[in-house]
């Protein structure tokens, strides 16, 4: 059996259905115990345009192979959508000038696709899709020349076997994944990928399910494999397009340096006409304009890309998209406005109390896209307009939406929680320029505390402890502080964590009803008899509590 062009296209759709179909069950398969998984949808919208893109693709294999290559790369989501798309360029290199590959060609695609993916990852950790790929290949090449010379069909049955067994042992090589009872999710990506590749060789390619893509299409984002001990807040991304003096593999070296000295989990392609770069680092300006002095960012990205599109549209579709968001633009009549992103009725009333401008619903695993944080720029009518995403998911594609708007002046805020966006509003003053209240509210936010309260997806381990789903879990800024049965007794917990609060403010979940936002507030006076108290309904998903301390 040999693969033409027009049945590796099929393969690849039908890879690109597998994960699309799968993609829930992908995501959760993370280390975390909140819901907060997003590798499925990375992966998915890697590929997810394939079938649009290569729909009436006529061509040799190697042709077919470079689009694919082409289009993964430019739309790579998360660090196991990254390592995905060199896949698929490891893919490309070795299939180049064929016109249909037999087992063999296969085989060795296989293994330059799984070195292309770990070149570009600058420490590679064992126990993740990166471990999968290479034992997979490695036990191809193995055998492609004997047992599956000539049976293209039967080496991709082999693989898949393959795969499945080394997916099963992620968890004893990276004690993260043992710790939370689950496989590695990218691991698990690729198995379905490669499961699809191998339905449409047997003439049965996987179909997309009714209603599977259902995400608004946006602004986009990198996973990460990180546990919650991350010491990095923000995960970026961007895409150059290199300028004519750095064209060509290999002219990047200093910017690559710079990456790995100020992050980690950190993917770095310095192809022949972009630069793509994946960090996790807590200066993410300086990697953004180390970028420009390569060429144009085409790209700047952020995790979860639940309202993403998947893959970027070509520079006329930009330039018609930025003409239509800047016809609906609001004519600027004041001198400052805020943007500001919640979930939840009463955080929203809360918001326009203190005199937000655009409300853009979301949060976390319901992260808005850039056209809709860029729409809501747009029409505040505002000189100076402050972006609050408060989630850190969110801050990228703020910044992306940011740097899209030319008429008026954008300043997006770290705020990393509603209560940290309300601190800075409260610390806003008209009276003074935009420089010294972004410093002012920059000093505001950093002094508050955020309490949430929620609830494990899976079995956990915490402090050395095994724990079930279902126990109430304690963030306290976004790290688990306290386990407990309930939600009360959990959040009691919390508060004991605190030392001497001048002001607490509960925001009361969806979930939350009048006698148990009645007992918290109880509980709270309790325990701190000279606080400042507020109880309101927040309306919010996920948290049964969000509680903001100064």
């Amino acid at each position: 059996m040999i693969i033409t062009g027009t049945l590796f296209r099929d393969m690849c759709i039908s890879a690109a259905n597998a994960l699309e179909n799968n993609k829930e069950e992908l995501n959760n398969l993370n280390v975390f115990p909140v819901p907060d998984g997003d590798t499925g949808i990375n992966m998915s919208m890697t590929l997810r345009t394939l079938s649009t893109e290569l729909r009436d693709f006529e061509g040799t294999i190697s042709e077919c192979a470079e689009k694919v290559a082409r289009v993964a790369l430019r739309a790579a989501r998360g660090n196991s959508g990254v390592i995905l798309s060199l896949f698929f360029r490891g893919l490309a290199k070795e299939l180049h000038g064929l016109e249909e590959a037999d087992s063999i060609h296969m085989a060795r695609a296989f293994k330059t696709g799984v070195a292309e993916a770990y070149r570009a990852v600058m420490t590679p950790t064992e126990g993740t899709i990166l471990t999968v790929m290479r034992v997979s290949a490695d036990r191809a090449i193995e055998r492609a020349e004997t047992d599956f010379a000539g049976k293209v069909e039967s080496l991709f049955a082999y693989m898949v076997v393959v795969a499945i067994e080394t997916l099963q042992k992620t968890p004893e090589l990276l004690p993260a994944l043992k710790l939370a009872h689950v496989v590695d999710a990218g691991g698990a990506g690729f198995v379905k990928m490669i499961e699809g590749m191998l339905l449409a060789l047997q003439g049965a390619p996987v179909e997309l399910k009714a209603g599977a893509i259902e995400d608004k299409e946006g602004a986009s984002a990198f996973e990460a494999f990180s546990t919650e001990d991350i010491k990095f807040g923000y995960c970026t991304e961007c895409i150059v397009e290199k300028d004519a003096a750095h064209r060509g593999e290999g002219t990047a070296e200093e910017f690559r340096q710079l990456v790995m000295s100020i992050g980690d989990s950190v993917v770095f392609v310095d192809d022949e006409e972009i630069i793509k770069v994946h960090v996790h680092t807590n200066n993410p300006d300086r990697v953004l304009n180390k970028a420009l002095k390569y060429g144009d960012l085409a790209t700047v990205k952020i995790e979860n890309m639940r309202n993403q599109h998947s893959a970027l549209l070509e520079k006329s579709e930009e330039a018609d998209a930025a003409s239509e968001a800047e016809e609906e633009s609001v004519a600027p009549t004041k001198d400052y406005g805020f943007v500001t992103v919640c979930m939840g009725d009463g955080m929203k009333d809360m918001f326009e109390q203190l005199g937000a401008d655009r409300i853009v619903f979301g949060g976390q695993t319901m992260n808005p896209s850039m056209e809709q944080m860029l729409e809501a720029i747009r029409k505040t009518p505002a000189h100076t307009v402050f972006v609050l995403p408060n989630n850190k998911n969110i801050y990228m594609v703020s910044e992306q939406a940011a740097a899209e708007v030319s008429d008026r002046r954008v300043i997006v805020l770290g705020t990393r929680s509603v209560p940290e966006g309300i601190a800075a509003m409260l610390a806003f003053d008209e009276n003074i320029g935009a420089d010294e209240n972004e410093e002012m509210m920059k000093e505001a936010v950093a002094v508050v505390t955020t309490l949430q309260v929620t609830y494990a997806v899976r079995e956990f381990s915490f402090e050395g402890e095994e724990f079930p789903e279902g126990k109430a879990l304690g963030l306290k800024n976004g790290k688990i502080a306290v386990v407990a049965d309930d939600r009360d007794e959990c959040l009691a917990k919390l508060l004991e964590t605190l030392d001497d609060p001048a002001c607490i403010t509960v925001f009361c979940g969806a979930d939350v009803d009048e006698e148990c936002a009645a007992r918290t507030e109880e509980t709270v006076s309790n325990r701190f008899a000279d606080v400042e108290l507020t109880v309101v309904s927040g309306g919010q998903p996920l948290y049964d509590f969000v509680v903001s301390v100064e």
